[in-house]
């Protein structure tokens, strides 16, 4: 079960890849639980959020990485 949804506001934790942005706002656009047929494989098994941040760039990143923001 995911633990955002979308339109939340997040942030990536401090610890957090620097492509993830760690401390800025983004709003998730895209909740990722079914990797089956996914292409994104650099990531450890659970959920992956697509976010967008306020410039308008995306990024996916894994939900251990991220926090309410």
């Amino acid at each position: 079960m995911a633990r955002f949804t979308y339109n939340d506001i997040v942030k990536a934790k401090p610890t957090a890849d620097k492509k993830a942005r760690p401390g800025e706002r983004a709003w998730v656009i895209a909740v990722l639980e079914n990797r089956t047929h996914s292409p994104l494989k650099q990531f450890p098994p659970g959920v992956i959020y697509s976010v967008e941040f306020e410039d308008g760039e995306a990024t996916e990143v894994h939900e251990d990485d991220l926090e309410i923001a």
